[in-house]
Parts: structure tokens; C-alpha cells; sequence
């Protein structure tokens, strides 16, 4: 058989010669030197060679003396050959001269999208017999459906941007029948529909940003207790189900940004009054047997517009934030209003007086800071508000001073430890406000507890979360424990347990104890 020989060879190669030799022991000398020196690579460039070879009595021969029996010395007067005449067998078919298509390095897409899937049940575990009312709690309570996704694109070398959606569905009411549920219940629990974060960020100039649309501004240092984080509403129908970071609903506003040195001073409009999603009349959470006044709330205008700004400084081991915002307060108030019914000819209009549930519009003043000392991490933060009204006293505001300190420890493996304590002192308090509706007391204290550790290489990770309400707990306490494993890269359990104890405060959610489990699929 005859055997052609590859573009631009030559009958003479097909024969090795001293210089090929050559080529091939050297070539065989750097596979050796990888095979042997690679899984050390990287303790070689951090130690001198000396130190690696300690404990070898005798020194290292020479290279050549290693290759002695294994071929004939190369004529003095040879060299090596050039790497083209080796590869000349391996060359493509393209002819002499032409030049091989250029590799383009894939072209990033502008757009991509992720998300998760998450299937979930809560089971509650401590419900008495039904009590008098439309709905039993008890049991299967919340087999969950819930589907995130996000569109992140880039627009321009400067300009970014991100759509956010959720859409979840509750099967506990096909599987109960819906007849024992509120009105209120049905309307907000089973399908829900929101659109999360979604704006376009960029550059206005190197020092000036600019981010508009629906987004979420985390302020303060507190990972457990609000104080200074006052920007977004909270979705506090499940309390103690999830973290503060997993409940902040996005609203739209614009913000600015100036970067001058270790500083960020920012400016933010919020033009969307949105205020926390709270627990339905009928629901296992609501802390009454009869529906709450309606609540008014303030439409979008200019004219309603909330305004913020904050200054940043961060430094090395330390940091520090000033804020000021006006803006409505996310507690409504209990107000008694007159509304004037008019009837036909010849009878006299009607005034009846009626609850109504508002809210304020409030200063606020505030400034947090972290100091990092070696494994500690100490947290600070206080605020002034201005401008809170009640019912009992209607024509009068108050004001309230808010302050929490905190300590973070991460000196164990894998583990951090957190405390912190919050004391909400309401300045001028007189007594009638000890009356319901508002119930309220001079001073106020929270306090949380969380311990985080890690196991399986970072796969599992453990959680314990204790907040009371009071200085002993006496307004009532909950307690988490829960543990998240990463089953794969993409998939990752959730479960744990929620107890609840009642307290002088909160009196209506003793009985609210469940287990939860969830899988979550990311993409």
C-alpha cells in the first residue's frame, strides 16, 4: 500500500533524525516535568526549589546522565529543527500560503435571563380545634407554586438594566374547597401576580449614576431588626417565615448617586406610595375577630411624592451612613371621620361618623455605622421621626426615637453569631395612648438572636433565629430554625419549624406553629 505523504513533506522526514530525536526527547522531557510538577505547581511558586528538595541526601544527576542508553548524541553541528518542520504530518489541507480562518471569540448576548421554580408546603402543628368562625387552619395549610423570573440586559457600554416577575399559586384551596374562607382571604392568598424589581441603571457621567423604575434601597446595618430601613415596604403577611432581605417589596422611585472619593451621596423621589402587605381579615396572622376600618391610600402624584437622601463614607475597617427622608408612615392610624350623607327632597343630609385607617406623613433623621475589629463586627444605628399621629390623641403628633446596637462574632469555622437590641422610645408619651385602638407605651424593646454554620464543604447550612418582643419577651417571641442543602448546583431544599409565643402585644399568635419544606430549582 502507498501512503501519501502530508502537504509539504518530504521522503527524507518520514526517517528520524538526530535532530528529530532531539526534538522528541525534549518534547517527552517537559510531559515528564508536567505530569511530575503540575499537582505542585502551585506550592513550587510560593517555596524556593531548596525547600522542596529538603530530605534528598544526594544531589540530582544531570539531565543527560537520566537519558543515558536511550539514544545517541546529536552531531554538534545539528540544530533543532523548527516547530513547523515537526508538526509538518499534523498541518491542516489548506495550501502553502494561505492563511488559516482567524478564530472569533463568541460575542456575549446583551439579554439573559434567570430565576427559580419553588414548590413548597407548610404544615401547622399546633392549631386547637376549630373555634368559631369561617376558617380551620389546621394541617395542610400552604402546598405553594412559585415561579421567578428575571430579564438582565445590557444596554450600551454604560446602561444596564433588569425585569423581574413572580407568579406564585396556593393549591391548599382546591384542595379544601374555597367555602371556608373570607372574602378577603380569596382575593389576595391563592393567586398572586407582581412584578418585582424592574429599572435601567448607567452613567451620567464617572461620577454620576443614575437608576429609575421599581427597585429596592436597603438602608441601615441591621440584618434582623428595621430601624433606618425605611424605603420599601414589607410583606409581613407570614411573619417569621423568612428573612427582612427575602421581604422587601420594590417600589418605583429614581435615585442618583455622586461618588466623590470614600463618599456616595444619594438622592432618591419615590413615586410609587406603596405600603406593607399585611395579614387578610380571616387569616391565621389577622389579630381580630371583625375587619379593620379602610384604609386610605394616597394616590401617585407629584404632590405625594416621597423624597430621601443619605450620605456614605466607607473606610478601611469602618463605615458610616447619614439619612433624611419624607415620606408616609407605613403604619396607618385609626382616624375618625365625618362623612355627610345627602338624601332625596324634603330629607336633611345625614352626618355619620366613621373609622378610617390613614397614614401620616413623617420626617425622619438617621445615621448607622459598622465598625469591623478582627472577628467582631460592631453595628449601630438611630433615628428620629417626626410627625406620628394616633387616635386617642388625634390632634396632636408626636415624635420617636429609635436606636439598635448590635454585635456580629465570626472567630468559629464556619459559623457567625449575631445579636442585637432596638429600643423604640416615643417621646411625650401621654397615658390616653395606652388605650386601644393604639396601645401604645413609652418605650418598646426587640431584641434577635441568630446563630449561622455551614457543613458538607458549604453544602448545608443551618440557621437559628430568635426575636422577642419586649425585654423578656414578654410581647410575644418567635423562634426559626431551618436548614437550607444545596442537593446540586441548581436544586436546593429548604425546611424547618417556626414556633410562636404570645405576649401582652402580640396575643393572637400562640397557636401559629408550623413546619415548612421547600424545593427550589434555579436556572
Amino acid at each position: 500500500m502507498k501512503t501519501s505523504l502530508p502537504s509539504g513533506g518530504s521522503k527524507k522526514a518520514c526517517k528520524p533524525t538526530a535532530r528529530a530525536r532531539e526534538a522528541v526527547r525534549r518534547t517527552l522531557l517537559w510531559l515528564l516535568w508536567l505530569l511530575l510538577a503540575a499537582p505542585g505547581a502551585a506550592a513550587m511558586a510560593q517555596e524556593p526549589v531548596e525547600e522542596l528538595l529538603n530530605g534528598f541526601e544526594s544531589d540530582p544527576p544531570p539531565m543527560e546522565e537520566l537519558m543515558d542508553g536511550f539514544e545517541a548524541p546529536p552531531a554538534a553541528e545539528e540544530e533543532a529543527p523548527p516547530v513547523e518542520e515537526l508538526l509538518g504530518g499534523f498541518s491542516s489541507d489548506h495550501a502553502a500560503g494561505e492563511d488559516a480562518p482567524a478564530k472569533t471569540a463568541a460575542t456575549p448576548l446583551p439579554f439573559s435571563i434567570d430565576g427559580h421554580l419553588k414548590v413548597g408546603a407548610t404544615w401547622n402543628v399546633s392549631h386547637e380545634s376549630r373555634d368559631p368562625g369561617p376558617t380551620d387552619w389546621r394541617g395542610l395549610s400552604g402546598p405553594e407554586a412559585e415561579l421567578t423570573a428575571t430579564l438582565n440586559g445590557k444596554l450600551g457600554e454604560d446602561w444596564r438594566m433588569k425585569v423581574s416577575g413572580t407568579a406564585s399559586y396556593d393549591f391548599v384551596y382546591d384542595l379544601r374547597g374555597r367555602d371556608g374562607y373570607t372574602r378577603e382571604v380569596l382575593d389576595d392568598y391563592p393567586v398572586e401576580l407582581e412584578l418585582g424589581e424592574a429599572w435601567i441603571q448607567g452613567s451620567l457621567t464617572r461620577s454620576l449614576d443614575v437608576k429609575t423604575g421599581r427597585q429596592i434601597v436597603v438602608w441601615g446595618r441591621s440584618d434582623n431588626i428595621r430601624i433606618t430601613d425605611v424605603l420599601n415596604p414589607m410583606d409581613m403577611r407570614e411573619p417569621g417565615l423568612t428573612d427582612i432581605e427575602d421581604l422587601r417589596l420594590p417600589t418605583a422611585m429614581t435615585r442618583v448617586d455622586y461618588y466623590l472619593g470614600n463618599w456616595t451621596l444619594s438622592g432618591i423621589a419615590i413615586h410609587e406610595i406603596r405600603f406593607n402587605k399585611l395579614p387578610e381579615y380571616g387569616s391565621d396572622f389577622y389579630p381580630s375577630p371583625v375587619p379593620l376600618p379602610e384604609e386610605r391610600v394616597p394616590a401617585d402624584s407629584w404632590g405625594n411624592t416621597e423624597f430621601a437622601a443619605s450620605l456614605t463614607g466607607v473606610f478601611s475597617g469602618w463605615d458610616f451612613s447619614l439619612y433624611w427622608a419624607d415620606l408616609y408612615d407605613d403604619t396607618p392610624y385609626v382616624s375618625l371621620e365625618s362623612i355627610e350623607i345627602i338624601g332625596p327632597p324634603p330629607f336633611p343630609p345625614v352626618v355619620i361618623p366613621q373609622l378610617r385607617l390613614r397614614h401620616a406623613r413623617l420626617t425622619m433623621l438617621g445615621a448607622a455605622g459598622n465598625v469591623a475589629l478582627g472577628n467582631w463586627l460592631l453595628k449601630a444605628e438611630a433615628a428620629w421621626f417626626d410627625g406620628l399621629r394616633f387616635f386617642n390623641l388625634c390632634d396632636k403628633r408626636y415624635s420617636r426615637t429609635d436606636l439598635m446596637i448590635g454585635v456580629e462574632y465570626a472567630g468559629f469555622n464556619d459559623t457567625t453569631i449575631a445579636v442585637e437590641v432596638a429600643n423604640r422610645h416615643l417621646n411625650g408619651f401621654d397615658s390616653p395612648l395606652a388605650n386601644a385602638p393604639d396601645l401604645l407605651e413609652d418605650n418598646r424593646y426587640q431584641s434577635a438572636f441568630r446563630v449561622t454554620r455551614s457543613f458538607l464543604n458549604e453544602t448545608l447550612e443551618i440557621t437559628l433565629l430568635a426575636s422577642l418582643f419586649g425585654l423578656e419577651g414578654e410581647d410575644g417571641a418567635i423562634e426559626r430554625l431551618s436548614a437550607e442543602y444545596d442537593l446540586t448546583d441548581s436544586i436546593k431544599l429548604i425546611g424547618g419549624i417556626v414556633l410562636y409565643q404570645d405576649g401582652d402585644r402580640y396575643d393572637y399568635i400562640g397557636d401559629n406553629d408550623r413546619l415548612f419544606m421547600d424545593v427550589k430549582y434555579s436556572f
